[in-house]
């Protein structure tokens, strides 16, 4: 019995022992690389400090990329690291020689300046929103009303789930939750109706269309609105940060406008084109939607207090933003939503992933702008510019929009490519003479969202509906080779002329 016992045991202790190896390993890895990068010969034009501080900052994108610990203790450190050792890392011997500079409070300045970020503030705000929708379950309803009237035939079903998706995407800045909240659990529920079923050969009945469906239209909404995606408040910020160019939630909507209508009314059809669902009718979806209405009921108080919210919201948004900052028109929904019973405090204190993005972000906010302040930007931009130097602003823009594009292939994080790349394509790109460079930011923080197609680990829904059980490696990495090239594509052929037209 002992010896049978130790065989049992042995496995799994043995997997608990690799797993922690890894752990560790992931965990050393980013200091490794800090360490390296901090011996290496400082570049000739570059301050010795601002190298060092692109050393922690690189060992912090590594750890975001491979997250040993949670991004926001990732952030967090780096954070603490770089203000703990300011006078190497952060601060110019010019500065230190003041005898009127105190490094201790410059430092601790310095490393909690993100927290004071409106665009953070605007991102937690909008978490709110989600908690909102969550809570009154009048997203659920939306996407059930649309099932409803959509769901007998397998192509309008397709175009109910995307429609879905962009009634919630304006108010819910994770795709993440907006998918594994809402859509995914309404969807998931659909195949079985139809004898479909997850990991076995039934899932090309309907399955594996309606999950390409879904991950594809969340990756197009999270580039059609500023509020739909996290990092692209990120982006926002680090723009105005590097480049000095304001974008607001107005002009990045009319940016993507045509190209984001375009591709979620063709995306559903070239899906079923691309990947046909075996069954194309079936009646039973509808009237299972119309039982689960029938379960909510008629609208509550809550759910119409929130849309006159969210409305009102968007309203200021788009059209009186010289008026009330963006986040503290969040923040005042927020305030209503709390007075009204809409949520209640502890929907606030109790909402683990708005407090981590928020903590998280704030750390992401600082250490880009830590970039800029030691001057490591400025210098990056000019080697860019010499490498740059010859071509025509119009194929920098598209060599540069390619090159930010496809190396999302190396991150499993949207905010990580963000953060680590986003500075470095925006400093070259306004070294070239003749560059449009309200244009060129909005192509390259547009893309954020449908680069999250071509992986199943580009975004954060993809291991939602990767690991759904529909969609089989081959399928979704061919899948993503061709939607994530035809999105490329038409950003290209059609964004591009669309805002240069614009702007």
């Amino acid at each position: 019995m002992t010896n049978i016992s130790k065989a049992m045991v042995t496995p799994s202790a043995d997997k608990a022992s690799g797993g922690n190896k890894k752990r560790l390993f992931f965990m050393f890895l980013p200091v490794l690389v800090a360490v390296l990068l901090l011996f290496v010969p400082v570049p000739n034009g570059l301050p010795p400090y601002a190298w060092h501080f692109f050393a922690i900052f690189v060992g912090v994108i590594v750890g975001l990329i491979f997250e040993p610990l949670p991004g926001a203790v990732i952030g967090l450190t780096g954070i603490v690291v770089i203000a703990l050792f300011g006078q190497w890392l952060l601060f110019s011997p010019a500065e230190l020689a003041d005898p009127n500079f105190k490094i201790a409070t410059q430092s601790f300045k310095w490393a909690v300046s993100g927290f004071g970020n409106s665009t953070v503030w605007l991102i937690f705000g909008a978490f709110m929103f989600a908690a909102g929708y969550d809570k009154t379950q009048f997203g659920r309803r939306l996407a059930l009303i649309l099932v409803k009237y959509l769901g007998r035939r397998s192509l309008t079903l397709g175009y109910a789930i995307a429609f879905a998706d962009l009634l919630l995407a304006p108010f819910t800045p994770s795709n993440t939750a907006r998918s594994g909240g809402t859509i995914y659990p309404i969807i998931a529920n659909l195949p079985p109706l139809y004898g479909s079923k997850p990991n076995d050969p039934s899932a090309r009945k309907i399955g594996s269309y309606l999950m390409w469906v879904a991950i594809t239209a969340a990756c197009i909404t999270s580039s059609m609105f500023l509020s739909a995606l996290a990092p692209n408040l990120l982006a926002l910020a680090l723009v105005k940060s590097i480049v000095g160019i304001n974008i607001s939630w107005g002009t990045w909507f009319i940016a993507f406008l045509p190209l984001g209508l375009l591709l979620l009314l063709t995306m559903p059809l070239l899906a079923y084109w691309l990947y046909p669902p075996e069954v194309k009718i079936n009646d039973e979806v509808p009237r299972w939607a119309s039982r689960e209405l029938e379960k909510l009921g008629k609208l509550s108080r809550n759910e119409i207090l929130l849309l006159l919210f969210v409305c009102a919201a968007l309203v200021m948004w788009i059209f009186a933003a010289s008026w009330i900052e963006p986040a503290m028109a969040a923040m005042l929904v927020v305030t209503l939503m709390l007075w009204t019973g809409v949520l209640d405090w502890n929907d606030i204190t109790s909402n683990k992933p708005a407090w981590n993005t928020f903590v998280w972000f704030a750390t992401l906010v600082a250490l880009a702008d830590g970039l800029s302040r030691t001057g490591f930007i400025s210098w990056l931009g000019q080697e860019g510019g010499v490498l740059m130097s010859g071509i025509s602003p119009g194929v920098a823009t598209i060599v540069l929009l390619l090159a930010f594009y496809l190396l999302h292939y190396l991150f499993a994080s949207s905010t990580a490519h963000t953060t680590a790349l986003l500075p470095a394509i925006l400093t070259i790109g306004a070294t070239i003479p003749g560059m449009n460079m309200q244009v060129f930011c909005l192509l390259l923080v547009t893309s954020l969202g449908i680069m999250g197609i071509i992986t199943p680990y580009g975004t954060g829904p993809s291991p939602i509906y990767y690991g759904s059980g529909y969609l089989p490696t081959k399928d979704y990495w061919r899948l993503g080779t061709i939607f994530g090239g035809l999105f490329l594509v038409a950003l290209i052929v059609i964004g591009y002329p669309w805002m240069s037209m614009l702007f």
